[in-house]
């Protein structure tokens, strides 16, 4: 009998059993190890590391940080770029049941000092580019140690190079026991767009849970294993980098060929000279490739799977990347507190606007606005509610935020969505960025999609600036085409034609370039808050 209230599950019959990896990160390097012991786990600047070689580096620095002091429950912070050491660091902290802190290695100091307070890490490994940043704000804090990649001048006190480090690494130590659902495995600080950055505390299931019964779907074609190669440029502190590249490469015994920093020249250069299988990015790298002189060129047809996340891609970039590559660009909808990926495109391809379905292992439902206790009725918008395995068990130290929005078991996102009769989702907006004007509600991001299908615009935000009349006013930043001599007043007529008169933007202000956060997300945040300024200061 069909599931009226979870119309996605019958899409999945015949389709996908539900497999799900519920073990510890150290068993699934294992296993993985059986199986693809010779074949390159990685690849950075030449240099490649076997599958044997990883388990055998991570089990010696497992070894070091185990007689520097690090045991279960531990927090080791890790502040790298994508590197060969994050591997290795990563794998090492499971082994001893130590909980990994991911610190993105771009953070000044004051956001560095409230991670690893919140935190209580006594473990640091740090890129020789960032360890400045980590003495100026350590005299405070429970930090002990640092181990520093690459060439440093001078190493205070108890800090080591990771090399020396490594090599102090006695033999190798038992794993701890784990209980999948229960021990931690990383603290993954939201992006803090909401508020003060806020550790969410995920497991080792949170983070496995749903490789194989989410990536299957996307690795249908044999041709992606065969080739075996993934494109890592996708952090690894993030999330979506963690999960979909990291470990699901692993799990599919595949190469992951590690990018530091997102250059387009390198990126480019890199597809037409490797011929990946797979690359997963945020949409801004998708706006990159899409618009790089003579794209057609460098073999982006021959890449076999695209995936975004992060933030949604534009349906009209979607749409023209394809048309000029063969190629669809697959999403996810995910977030930190549900150890990524929970809802995607995965199962049919690309649905216009879609996030896709929900994951089998996962329950989502649209709740009302103002309660979030009310069920809405397809079509209708409320707020995104999610509930399954991977879902974080909270945010650490922080009960009060824990009880926000984890509520009789379930996750309340903060998004606005829709779901249609299929069981497709389709997100709206943040809960917390619609523009009230008039009394209207009006979703940024539909704004956004408009003005997108535009040919001359690149990236666009829209935000609610103050109004004394309205309320609020709708106000667009756009970046144009390098080139192009497209007005104001033409792109707000062109929305015109798509929205209510109350949705088209008021004031359009055009911007060389956009904030966006360390993996590419435009930071709408930063634009509603120099209105903000603007309107109180005047």
């Amino acid at each position: 009998m069909a599931d009226e209230r979870r119309p996605w599950l019958s899409l999945y019959e015949g389709k996908i059993s539900y497999r799900t990896i519920e073990t510890s990160l150290t068993r699934f390097l294992e296993a993985a190890v059986e199986r693809y012991r010779e074949r390159p786990v990685m690849t950075f600047r030449g240099r490649q590391t076997t599958y044997g070689q990883l388990l055998e580096e991570s089990e010696r620095l497992a070894a070091a940080f185990a007689e520097s002091g690090v045991r279960k429950g531990g927090r080791v912070a890790l502040m790298l770029p994508n590197s060969p050491e994050y591997v290795v660091s990563f794998f090492a902290a499971a082994r001893l049941g130590a909980i990994v802190t991911q610190v993105n290695p771009v953070y000044v100091e004051r956001e560095l000092e409230h991670i690893l307070r919140n935190s209580g890490a006594e473990t640091i490994v740090v890129h020789a580019s960032a360890y400045p940043k980590v003495c100026a704000v350590r005299e405070s804090l429970p930090l002990r140690r640092a181990v520093v990649v690459g060439e440093v001048a001078d190493l205070g006190g108890s800090d080591v190079t990771f090399e020396s480090f490594l090599g102090a690494g006695s033999g190798s130590v038992p794993e701890a026991e784990i209980d999948p659902a229960e021990d931690l495995a990383v603290l993954q600080y939201t992006g803090g767009t909401t508020g003060v950055s806020k550790g969410a505390m995920l497991t080792h299931r949170s983070l496995l849970v749903n490789i194989e019964a989410n990536m299957s779907l996307a690795l249908e074609d044999p041709r992606v294993l065969e080739c075996g190669k993934t494109v890592a440029v996708a952090p690894f502190f993030h999330i979506f980098g963690t999960v979909v590249v990291l470990l699901t490469s692993i799990h599919y015994g595949m190469n992951l060929l590690i990018v530091p920093r997102f250059q387009v020249d390198e990126m480019m250069e890199l597809i037409r000279r490797e011929k990946p299988a797979m690359l997963g990015g945020v949409s801004t790298l998708f706006v990159a490739l899409h618009n790089y002189p003579g794209m057609e060129e460098y073999g982006l047809d021959e890449v076999l799977l695209y995936i975004s996340g992060g933030a949604s891609v534009p349906v009209e970039l979607m749409q023209s990347f394809k048309r000029k590559t063969g190629r669809d660009i697959w999403e996810g909808y995910g977030l930190s507190e549900a150890g990524t990926v929970t809802i995607n495109t995965y199962l049919r391809g690309p649905v216009p606007g879609s996030i896709g379905v929900p994951m089998p292992t996962l329950d989502a439902k649209i709740v009302d606005l103002r309660t979030g206790g009310e069920d809405l009725p397809p079509g209708e918008p409320g707020e995104l509610i999610i509930k399954g395995p991977q879902v974080m068990k909270g945010y650490w130290n922080m009960p009060g935020e824990t009880a926000e929005v984890l509520r009789g078991g379930w996750l309340y996102t903060g998004d606005v969505a829709r779901m249609d009769e299929e069981g497709y989702f389709y997100i709206v907006d943040r809960k917390k960025d619609v523009i009230i004007t008039s009394g209207y509600n009006v979703y940024p991001r539909e704004v956004e999609e408009v003005l997108y299908e535009h040919p001359e615009v690149v990236e666009a935000v829209v935000v609610g600036v103050p109004d004394e009349y309205r309320g609020e006013t709708v106000k667009a930043f756009v970046v144009k085409r390098a080139g192009s001599a497209v007005t104001e007043e033409e792109l707000i007529s062109h929305c015109e034609g798509s929205l209510a008169p109350y949705k088209v933007p008021k004031l359009l202000e055009f911007r060389d370039e956009l904030p966006k956060s360390a993996v590419g997300k435009l930071l709408r945040r930063v634009l509603a808050e120099e209105e903000r300024g603007r309107a109180e200061s005047s």
